[in-house]
């Protein structure tokens, strides 16, 4: 399939799970027919297990439930767990789960990231909150910021069009539901428009990456870009320089509070390129950063699972939703600003790495890695991802016997 942009929605941004959760949980007690949730992590813990009981509920008075959930990414629910949703009739599937090797995790690459929630089709979610409690802001330091979006009206179509052709057994009856809400592809969208894009391994391998490089070239006045795992490849870099030297002002959120220490030794290597070209680029101290949200001007915004590093560009099953409207940029804008403002630091001159052999041999080889990762990734050790569907009673999740192949459309927290 391929989306158009979509007029006449209801677009409402969603901070943390604190906003985020109740909106989802509501959403599931309020549904009547199907519902459809796909995330990267789902955690037996407090938020994890408020998403079981609604999800049950839901079940139990006759709603159509599915779940997908990535192998690596949640790997360690119980039998117990998940044999109470299977036995209330949900269908219930990892996305390629492989067995460990020596107590580690082998499924490293092509994961499913997205975190999507459709619901009827009648409101989706889509963004980058996983189900755990991390994601609440009373988990204390180590909770993370993040995004999501609430999305009502045609645009809701077109995800559950996506969903019903990425599911084992639904393509010969996916446009039962459908109506024709149709917008031309390429002209300009007006207010309260939204496309949905993803990013797989097949038709869709950089979709994502050229919608964030069409807005650095069409920007006129602002970038906003806060993202999680930074470590784009060279042209994403090269097109921030490019608008900042044209006089756009391109501000950057990165982490400064890593959850993982590499994050923050990858993205300074493309500091000085970045900040001596006159993009500002600040670190967000406060706590993790785990959100991966831009805006443009005073209308172009997008929301979504894909962070701007080799894994999410290149490799996994991701999904964003880009929104045209100036209520919704207005918004995004004025959180990340007070994000900023009161829990950034900006990176100076003072910050940056000195220009040592050593520091000036680490970024030459960086910046040929990103220039060149597409066609590494080729070299990757390579699989056909498959869905394995978990029958009640519930068997381990590596032992799973119905397995199907899934289109390699793809598979970071």
């Amino acid at each position: 399939m391929k989306c158009g942009w979509r007029e006449g929605n209801q677009i409402q941004l969603l901070e943390n799970g604190d906003q985020y959760y109740p909106a989802v949980f509501d959403a599931i007690a309020q549904a009547e027919q199907k519902i459809i949730l796909e995330t990267f992590i789902w955690f037996d813990d407090e938020v994890g297990r408020q998403l079981h009981a609604a999800l049950l509920n839901a079940a139990q008075r006759g709603v159509h439930a599915e779940v997908l959930l990535d192998g690596y990414g949640s790997p360690d629910l119980s039998d117990a767990f998940v044999e109470e949703l299977t036995a209330a009739g949900i269908i219930f599937r990892y996305y390629d789960p492989r067995p460990r090797l020596l107590g580690m995790r082998t499924n490293l690459f092509r994961r499913m990231h997205r975190k999507i929630v459709v619901i009827d089709a009648r409101v989706a979610f889509v963004g980058g909150i996983n189900y755990s409690a991390e994601q609440m802001s009373n988990y204390g330091p180590e909770a993370k910021q993040d995004y999501a979006v609430r999305v009502e009206g045609p645009i809701v179509e077109d995800i559950l069009q996506f969903e019903l052709e990425n599911l084992p057994g639904q393509r010969a009856a996916r446009r039962w539901w459908r109506r024709h809400h149709r917008a031309e592809e390429n002209r300009q969208p007006g207010e309260a428009q939204a496309l949905f894009v993803w990013r797989d391994n097949d038709e869709h391998r950089d979709d994502i990456e050229r919608h964030y490089l069409k807005m650095l070239t069409q920007a006129k006045r602002e970038v906003m870009i806060a993202n999680a795992y930074f470590f784009p490849g060279y042209r994403l870099l090269h097109a921030m320089r490019n608008a900042a030297r044209r006089g756009v002002r391109v501000k950057l959120i990165v982490q400064g509070e890593p959850d993982m220490p590499i994050v923050k030794v990858g993205a300074r290597l493309l500091y000085n390129y970045l900040v001596k070209g006159g993009v500002q680029i600040f670190e967000y101290r406060r706590r993790p950063l785990h959100g991966k949200v831009a805006l443009m001007d005073d209308h172009w915004a997008t929301v979504g699972s894909s962070n701007l590093d080799p894994l999410s560009l290149s490799l996994n099953l991701e999904a964003n939703i880009i929104i045209y409207d100036r209520t919704f940029n207005q918004t995004l804008r004025d959180n990340l600003s007070t994000i900023i403002t009161d829990d950034c630091k900006q990176v100076d001159e003072s910050m940056l790495p000195k220009r040592t052999w050593w520091n000036l041999t680490k970024s030459v080889l960086a910046f040929h890695f990103l220039r060149h990762f597409p066609a590494l990734v080729g070299w990757l050790p390579a699989h056909t991802p498959h869905l394995a569907r978990v029958e009640p009673p519930a068997q381990p999740a590596m032992e799973t016997q119905d397995r199907v192949e899934a289109q390699d459309t793809g598979g970071k927290p």
